[in-house]
């Protein structure tokens, strides 16, 4: 998918419909980030905006060959144009990591994650938003779900758990239908709180949130040597009249000679 193509999506009445699930199903999801150093890498920007608002540190960074746009419509842009497996950031330096249109359309799956596990500081949080294997997004190439390899859950947490995250909640939402009527678009909110009986294996897209796990690696221990302490090299001297060589060592070793 190109930069164009998920503008225009999002510019139309289904992505509009779209953006406005998941950025309310995200913000339930997020506890406070006020200050915090955020990453949004992918096509992030529909949902960037509510956590630039709330006072966050907000970067975004998109694939090469996805292409990139300028964000935020106002100032100074805090968006750049990145290889997903070699990010330009330093080792810890984020607290929260957002990433959607992303896994499903890389081809460097493992290397992506291992540069996401880096940046992120020990325990920081991040938050993947991709396809649902059993779902009808996944179906349809008319909307950027439609393309790239969507997953089920058990395939999303194999996937992290082998990056080292942990995942720590679980989020399924957009049961609406992939169409562009106006009668299912208008319809969306409806379907979404029927999906909450209908089952979440019928979801379009799944959210997770994942902890970033730091093991703790336990050094070998080193065996103490106990050393003695050795006197100074005694300097030979002429043998003491009347002492035995053995009763001349004890005498000058312990300093109590015995005479035989």
């Amino acid at each position: 998918m190109d930069v164009v193509d998920l503008k225009e999506f999002y510019a139309s009445p289904l992505g509009h419909a779209t953006r406005r699930i998941i950025v309310s199903r995200l913000r339930s999801r997020l506890r406070s980030l006020k200050g915090a150093r955020v990453l949004g890498l992918g096509y992030c920007t529909p949902y960037l905006d509510i956590l630039a608002s709330e006072g966050c540190n907000v970067m975004a960074m998109m694939p090469a060959r996805q292409g990139v746009v300028h964000w935020p419509a106002q100032g100074n842009s805090a968006s750049a144009l990145v290889d997903e497996a070699c990010l330009p950031v330093a080792d810890g330096s984020m607290d929260f990591v957002l990433v959607a249109h992303g896994l499903e359309l890389t081809d460097q799956l493992p290397d992506m994650l291992r540069e996401l596990w880096r940046v992120l500081a020990p325990q920081g949080r991040a938050i993947f938003i991709v396809p649902n294997r059993r779902g009808l997004w996944a179906r349809f190439d008319h909307t950027p779900f439609g393309h790239g390899r969507p997953f089920s859950r058990g395939q999303l947490t194999t996937l992290l758990r082998n990056a080292q995250f942990s995942p720590a909640g679980w989020t399924s939402m957009l049961f609406m239908p992939p169409s562009t009527r106006g009668f299912m678009v208008r319809s969306a909110t409806l379907f979404e709180r029927m999906g909450s009986w209908v089952g979440p294996g019928f979801s379009g897209l799944i959210m997770v949130e994942a902890i970033k796990q730091v093991y703790a690696v336990s050094g070998t221990k080193q065996k103490r040597q106990l050393v003695p302490s050795l006197r100074p090299n005694i300097i030979p001297q002429p043998a003491r009249s009347g002492l035995s060589l053995r009763a001349e060592i004890q005498a000058r070793c312990f300093g109590n000679p015995v005479y035989l």
